[in-house]
């Protein structure tokens, strides 16, 4: 799977980062912790929720963070999806 994220969805990324991160400390888990659950790698978790690094992931990736933290996969993009239109233009 390439990395590259274009511009367009770049956005959405971050968005989804952030949505992560914030669900995540909501529910006490530490970065590591959710890792765990989520059968990735630390690292790649840091950089899935960093808002200054834009790295693409396996939908797989998402299901098991979703399923991790208890939410429909489905849900947490809608989430990240309201953060981002709420976001200034």
């Amino acid at each position: 799977m390439s990395k590259n994220v274009s511009f367009q969805n770049r956005d959405r990324f971050i968005s989804l980062g952030l949505t992560i991160a914030t669900l995540r400390k909501l529910q006490g888990l530490s970065q590591e912790a959710l890792a765990d659950k989520a059968n990735i790698s630390r690292s790649n978790l840091s950089a899935i929720e960093a808002p200054n690094i834009v790295r693409a992931f396996s939908l797989e990736a998402l299901y098991n963070i979703a399923d991790a933290l208890n939410i429909r996969a489905g849900d947490l993009l809608n989430q990240a999806a309201d953060l981002e239109e709420k976001k200034p233009k």
